[in-house]
């Protein structure tokens, strides 16, 4: 596989066995399984998914490391999607999925947002991702990493991490550490209007330094904040992912009374 690692795509293949294998024990596969892989490259963990697993859908936007994967696994459980998983519907391969990958870093963050709009169709996700990244994800409310990333997701998942990766175990290196972690859909809050909980979340960040009453004036009012108990005075990074809830449920029933 003379096939030489592009840039473009933000390939970094993973070619250490020891990892390898720790991923794939992660993801602990079974023969009733229908995992869908984003991002396989040559194949370093489609191989040992194939051997253990029922059904493998892989996503890759990469023409020529299509048609290596095709050409490596004939006449197996195989389908290969050439194309870009942020344009890929992927509820079209089914429901219950599980979903693999070592995601390119350049686009993680779009990557878990549109895993997260097919939360339904998912069991669970085991990904490696730049290690800040994870940072992000599961870092928790005053943290300097928290985010609007990380409301986002702990909002409708659970999320672990299970172990970092070194540059030193991908041809090419980057010049970051990886971690892998671990998803499952959970229902951590309710939100009742998911479109208003996600634009208070993006003004309390988008202006991060300044009081929510501040962030959020085009969107929240003194009454609001009084009705969740959450003091205006405060920066959205302090808040937890129910406390954001709890303020788009009460801004969430004002529109609906002055609607009616």
């Amino acid at each position: 596989m003379n096939h030489r690692a592009r840039r473009r795509f933000s390939q970094n293949f993973l070619v250490d066995r020891a990892y390898i294998d720790r991923i794939v024990s992660a993801v602990a596969p079974s023969r009733d399984d229908h995992i869908v892989e984003i991002g396989p490259g040559l194949g370093a963990l489609t191989e040992p998914l194939l051997d253990a697993a029922c059904r493998i859908d892989v996503i890759e936007v990469d023409r020529d490391a299509a048609r290596v994967l095709e050409g490596r696994f004939p006449g197996r459980n195989l389908t290969v999607h050439c194309t870009d998983f942020l344009t890929f519907d992927l509820a079209s391969v089914g429901t219950d999925l599980r979903v693999v990958g070592n995601l390119p870093y350049h686009i993680s963050t779009p990557i878990l947002f549109a895993v997260d709009r097919c939360r339904d169709q998912v069991r669970d996700c085991t990904f490696m991702l730049q290690k800040e990244v994870v940072d992000r994800m599961i870092a928790a409310p005053a943290s300097r990493d928290y985010g609007r990333l990380s409301v986002m997701l702990q909002c409708h998942w659970r999320i672990e991490r299970l172990f970092d990766v070194p540059p030193t175990v991908f041809r090419p290196q980057p010049k970051v550490w990886s971690s892998v972690v671990c998803m499952q859909p959970a229902r951590t809050v309710s939100v009742s209007d998911a479109g208003l909980f996600y634009r208070i979340v993006e003004a309390a960040f988008s202006k991060r330094r300044k009081t929510l009453r501040n962030a959020l004036r085009e969107i929240l009012t003194d009454a609001d904040f009084e009705a969740s108990g959450i003091d205006p005075g405060r920066r959205g990074e302090t808040l937890s992912v129910a406390e954001f809830a709890m303020l788009a449920d009460h801004a969430g029933k004002r529109f609906t009374s002055s609607s009616g």
